[in-house]
């Protein structure tokens, strides 16, 4: 009895279920988007994803072709994965897609006051400029680089104390210490942590987190209906990450007051520069106050230290696995800086295998893969297809440095390929944009370009290096760990020795 009673029922909920997906391809076709993989009912697309989308989605473009749109979940979204496409969407069309698609587990407490995530708005275009003109112009890095070059300093002479120990060198974890220290000294004249300390271990794991949290696959951000029980809880478990960085922000900020409100000299720092625009300690005129403050600080030191840290390591771990590259670029640093042994900022322009390393690494291990989604503000016909307003958008440039299309060889690691071209990628060559294009261009790239030349030249000109016996026969673990940022799995650890 009780099967006759439910099999009606059963009935109509396939009939209802094929009825919805029918329709739903049916509006697919007629509102003319991008083609791309058939969805399914209610998941759309997403059993594609995986846990590595910017492999999943260079894939489905092979099939589908570099402008694709797929269904996750309830949000249409739209995939780029050529430079014929991005400039379209990054510099034809790039007032519709300056705003962002901000994930749900940021949360608004911060991205209300986020660079990153703020709407393209009088409001970001006043804190862009902020960054722009007072900490990444080129005269305020000019005049830090013998801040630079004294982190820099801290980091070999650490390398050596190790090397003299015989204990291999984490990487990843002293170039992201050097670069959080760098931050730290800019923006509040002093050190977050040092070398020596596990502190440092800790907030690159705060940071780590941070960034996997929010390139987390979340189902609130393709069903949004749900995003007010965050299922996953990746929104709450982000606040408390944020709240962690915030207690050291507020220290340094309740510090800078009370000098203030004391009579001591200033430091004419960056925090004294965003006191300034707060009328000193009431930190309320010009749109900037105690919260826009800690997201400040937040976007700054996680993707400041995060992206720089990650590229030097990515560029460690193709050189010892290509003895040759490592070889000439050895060999051009002793051409060039000779028996001084110790590389400044105007070296580097004189160090073209060294360019050419960078930016083969940049093409290969892109910092952020999808870059950050942005939104379609309005509908917009590209290429013959309507791109729908609210539609999500991401740009696959890990793809885009993959493409045979694009590459000779693309999954080889050659820097030569840079020799002879004048490709770069601060902006305008759409082949290689790993700090993105246009209005939303990372506005940090200029001081990030510098700390990444500079640290990895210093290692390589006052150390050799080379891999311990276990990883020498096993083999080096390329696995990367998706994010935000695209990180290597496994830390990358070898064995220095002094020059």
């Amino acid at each position: 009895m009780a099967a006759a009673v439910l099999l009606p029922w059963l009935v109509w909920l396939v009939v209802s279920l094929l009825a919805v997906f029918l329709l739903d391809l049916f509006a697919h076709a007629c509102r003319g988007l991008p083609p791309g993989p058939r969805p399914l009912p209610l998941l759309g697309s997403l059993h594609l994803l995986g846990d590595q989308p910017h492999r999943s989605l260079a894939r489905l473009a092979k099939i589908h072709g570099p402008l694709m749109s797929l269904r996750l979940g309830s949000v249409t979204t739209v995939v780029v994965s050529s430079p014929e496409v991005a400039r379209e969407f990054l510099q034809k069309h790039d007032a519709v897609f300056a705003s962002r698609s901000v994930p749900d587990a940021v949360g608004d407490d911060h991205a209300r006051n986020s660079v990153p995530w703020l709407p393209h708005s009088t409001r970001w275009r006043a804190l862009r400029k902020i960054m722009a003109t007072e900490l990444f112009a080129p005269h305020r890095l000019d005049a830090l680089q013998g801040l630079r070059r004294e982190k820099v300093q801290e980091l070999v002479d650490h390398v050596g104390r190790l090397a003299r120990e015989g204990t291999a060198v984490d990487v990843g974890h002293v170039a992201f210490t050097t670069s959080l220290n760098l931050l730290s000294r800019t923006m509040f004249s002093c050190d977050l942590t040092s070398l020596d300390d596990v502190g440092s271990k800790v907030f690159q794991e705060v940071v780590t987190e941070i960034m996997e949290t929010v390139g987390r696959p979340n189902l609130s951000d393709f069903f949004p209906a749900l995003a007010a029980v965050d299922p996953q809880r990746l929104r709450r478990r982000l606040a408390r990450l944020f709240a962690r960085l915030h207690k050291v922000f507020d220290v340094e900020v309740d510090g800078r007051l009370r000098e203030r409100d004391a009579g001591k000299p200033r430091k004419n720092d960056f925090l004294d520069l965003l006191l300034d625009a707060t009328g000193g300690g009431g930190l309320s005129t010009a749109g900037i106050d105690r919260d826009t403050l800690r997201s400040f600080f937040t976007d700054l030191f996680a993707a400041g230290s995060d992206t720089s840290s990650s590229t030097v390591e990515w560029a460690m771990v193709e050189l010892l696995r290509n003895p040759v590259s490592m070889s000439k670029l050895c060999n051009e640093l002793v051409g060039v800086i000779g028996s001084r042994r110790t590389i400044e900022e105007s070296d580097i322009g004189h160090l073209p295998y060294l360019q050419a390393v960078v930016k083969e690494t940049f093409r290969l291990h892109p910092p952020v893969p999808l870059l950050l989604p942005r939104q379609a503000e309005v509908a917009t016909e590209i290429m013959g297809y309507i791109i729908p307003k609210g539609a999500r958008v991401l740009i696959n440039v890990w793809a885009m440095g993959r493409d045979e299309d694009i590459w000779f060889e693309p999954k080889k690691f050659m820097p030569e390929r840079f020799l002879e071209s004048t490709i770069d990628f601060r902006g305008g060559d759409f082949g290689l944009i790993p700090f993105g294009e246009g209005r939303r261009i990372c506005p940090g790239m200029p001081l990030a370009t510098r700390m990444v030349h500079l640290v990895l030249a210093s290692l390589l000109n006052k150390f050799k290096w080379r891999l311990p016996a276990e990883v020498e026969r096993n083999g080096v673990d390329m696995a990367e760990k998706f994010g935000v940022t695209l990180k290597k799995a496994s830390p990358l650890c070898a064995i220095a020795t002094p020059i």
